[in-house]
């Protein structure tokens, strides 16, 4: 991508016309994901449109709000927030668990995470994530999201016109590789707004939905301050499962903040990503009393701060107060809520694969990568494949109690990479490294 000069520094205001520019571009990134990932744990959660409805408008909400804090109080950078795809992970594996339960577990992981902040108990936590465990946990979580990519894709798919369905997906995909790498500097970084435009439009013009909703039906101006996790349901598996995914959310945020700060080079890095993960916990809290899904930052800001050149933080203001007033307007949230199942299932798998991309550069980017490192991310890939297409009459037989742990992919996936870093294999790597040692001398 080609890197342009700072027009705008991180502390900068830039003309009011061009303020309102770069947050509008923001905000078409940043909606995207909302829709994306809300759509998914609505359609899940929920049967009735009204209810879908309002818990976009509650997601809308929280996640400009989480968005404005953080620029303005926690890291302090122009990072997109969006809907954490790793507590998606935990969402799924949950789904026999009542709503209010998954989102008092939400709501607790986040405190878990703040508590691990303030304490500094996260920064000692942190050396057991080394970089073939954070890689299993990138990868592990574009793996176990599969189930749900499929039935996207085949949503709504009769005998007739199944293949019809699957060859949209294909090209849609495709296409979208080849636009991401033909496409230059803003274009690119903006692909995916492009894609869920025209990918809606065309998938609706050749496979009309029998559901579509019109956003005249969804009311002008609606509150949406109902619904909220007012008591607690405490489910102690459910809860341990949450809280590894909010770990891998914390990692995933700790990258995320100092790969911008590559970029930017702001100061005092170290207490900007301290503030971003501990607001991060208190976002997920407040996500939690909401009952919807929590947020993360993004680390696809990177690409559009180097490729527009606009570092300026206040640039997403803009933006969150565009979300949050987004949210009290149904009849708008409606409208995003007519992008296909199809177009949503191919936009994710795109997503996915950046993110094994990733998982897989973290592996390979010191140069060495030995058979046991093969075996920490071989075997956790298989464990978590294995139990994310466990059929359900396993799930059924297992102790309730263990069903939201050893039912979840994900987990299953972590601790096997953990124990196998940490505990198998770690003897052998340090007699490995001594050798290289050695050899030097």
């Amino acid at each position: 991508m080609e890197k342009q000069a700072m027009q705008y520094g991180l502390d900068e205001w830039p003309p009011p016309a061009r303020m309102l520019v770069f947050g509008l571009q923001w905000l078409a990134v940043t909606i995207v994901t909302v829709i994306i990932i809300g759509k998914v744990v609505a359609g899940l959660q929920y049967s009735d449109p009204g209810q879908q409805l309002l818990y976009m408008q509650k997601l809308f909400f929280v996640m400009g709000a989480a968005l404005l804090f953080q620029i303005l109080w926690g890291h302090r950078m122009p990072l997109i927030t969006g809907p954490a795809t790793v507590l998606l992970v935990a969402i799924l594996a949950g789904s026999d668990s009542s709503v209010d339960a998954i989102y008092t577990s939400i709501a607790a992981g986040g405190a878990f995470l703040v508590l691990l902040s303030i304490t500094g108990l996260f920064s000692r936590m942190a050396g057991l994530f080394t970089p073939r465990v954070v890689a299993a946990i990138l990868i592990l979580i574009a793996l176990t999201i599969t189930p749900t990519i499929l039935n996207l894709l085949l949503m709504g798919a009769s005998q007739e016109n199944i293949l019809t369905h699957l060859g949209f997906a294909l090209i849609f995909f495709v296409t979208m590789v080849l636009a991401d790498r033909l496409l230059p500097g803003i274009w690119k970084s903006t692909m995916m707004v492009w894609a869920i435009v025209g990918g809606s439009f065309l998938c609706l013009l050749l496979l009309p939905p029998d559901n579509w909703r019109r956003a005249g039906d969804a009311g002008v101006v609606a509150p949406f301050f109902s619904g909220f996790t007012t008591s607690p349901v405490w489910e102690p598996g459910l809860l341990i499962s949450f809280v590894i995914c909010f770990i891998a959310l914390s990692i995933n945020d700790l990258g995320s903040i100092r790969a911008l700060g590559q970029i930017i080079r702001p100061p005092a890095m170290e207490r900007r990503v301290s503030a971003g993960i501990t607001l991060s916990g208190f976002a997920n809290m407040v996500a939690g009393f909401f009952g919807v899904i929590g947020p993360v930052n993004f680390s696809m800001s990177v690409g559009i701060v180097a490729a527009n050149g606009n570092a300026s933080r206040f640039t997403m203001i803009p933006t969150s107060m565009g979300m949050m007033t987004m949210a009290f307007f149904p009849a708008v949230v409606a409208f995003t809520w007519n992008v296909p199942a199809l177009v949503v299932g191919t936009l994710l798998l795109y997503i996915m694969c950046a993110q094994m991309a990733a998982g897989l550069m973290v592996a390979f980017g010191n140069g060495e990568f030995s058979f046991q490192d093969g075996l920490t991310l071989g075997i956790p890939m298989m464990l978590g494949i294995l139990v994310s297409y466990m059929p359900p009459e396993v799930r059924v037989a297992l102790p309730p109690l263990l069903v939201p742990i050893l039912g979840n992919g994900f987990v299953v996936g972590v601790f096997a990479a953990l124990s196998l870093e940490h505990i198998v294999f770690r003897r052998s790597r340090r007699e490995k490294a001594e050798e290289e040692v050695l050899s030097q001398h």
